[in-house]
C-alpha cells in the first residue's frame, strides 16, 4: 500500500495529552487507542493534509535532540500504523 504524501487525521479521533507530552488516540467509535510518545504526538499534529511527510520527517529531526538517521522511515511506520488503525482518513488535494 502506497502512503498519501500529505495524510490528515480521521476527525473522529479523540487526542487526549497525558503527562511528559505522551498521549492516547482514542477511536470512539471502535473503542481502539494507540499510546502515542512525545514525537508520535508532534506527528499527529502536523497530520494536517498540509504537511508532507518529508516536511514532517525534517520537523521532527530539526525538533528532537536524538532522532535516528532513519526518521523518514520512522515516520512512515508510524503513519501506516495509524491507517491500519483507521485513525488517518485520506488524502487532502
Amino acid at each position: 500500500m502506497t502512503l498519501p504524501n500529505q495524510p490528515t487525521v480521521n476527525p473522529n479521533i479523540v487526542l487526549r495529552e497525558e503527562f511528559d507530552d505522551w498521549a492516547v488516540l482514542f477511536d470512539p467509535d471502535t473503542a481502539n487507542a494507540v499510546g502515542v510518545n512525545p514525537v508520535g504526538v508532534a506527528i499527529w499534529k502536523r497530520l494536517d493534509g498540509k504537511h508532507t511527510l518529508d516536511e514532517i520527517a525534517k520537523e521532527v529531526r530539526d525538533t528532537f535532540s536524538e532522532p535516528t538517521d532513519k526518521v523518514e522511515e520512522d515516520v512512515a511506520a508510524f503513519v501506516q500504523q495509524l491507517i491500519d488503525a483507521g485513525m488517518i482518513g485520506k488524502e487532502v488535494a
